[in-house]
């Protein structure tokens, strides 16, 4: 039996896609309220019953808030802005980061730049 818990976080910024064909609408800067999910698993539970308290995902928070929010996703990132790198760079954020019970494993980091549209990255 597997668990999985899951916490949403939201961010604004703008990118500007290269490489599209021109006329492109997305090879203009412009920009997207971001939701970002990180996924959390686990065969077996911890303390009071968790795979993971959701405090332990608040660095989340704390790094879009630092590092992504209001931000020029261009030069925010080393790749290009799109939502399946974003996905797979705060992926590996994650990884070397959160504070997880070792019972816990980041399953994924899902990306959406609107309500019908996302990516996800997961190993």
């Amino acid at each position: 039996m597997t668990f999985r818990i899951g916490k949403r976080f939201t961010f604004e910024a703008a990118h500007q896609l290269t490489g599209l064909p021109e006329g492109h609408k997305c090879g203009r800067l412009h920009g997207h309220s971001y939701t970002v999910e990180v996924v959390l698993t686990a065969t077996e539970l911890t303390g009071p019953g968790f795979v993971a308290d959701f405090a332990d995902l608040a660095p989340v928070k704390q790094h879009l808030a630092e590092h992504f929010d209001h931000q020029a996703l261009n030069a925010s990132l080393d790749q290009e802005p799109t939502s399946e790198n974003l996905a797979r760079c705060l992926f590996e954020w994650c990884t070397r980061n959160l504070p997880l019970p070792t019972t816990a494993a980041l399953e994924a980091v899902r990306v959406s730049e609107t309500s019908a549209t996302w990516a996800e990255y997961r190993p």
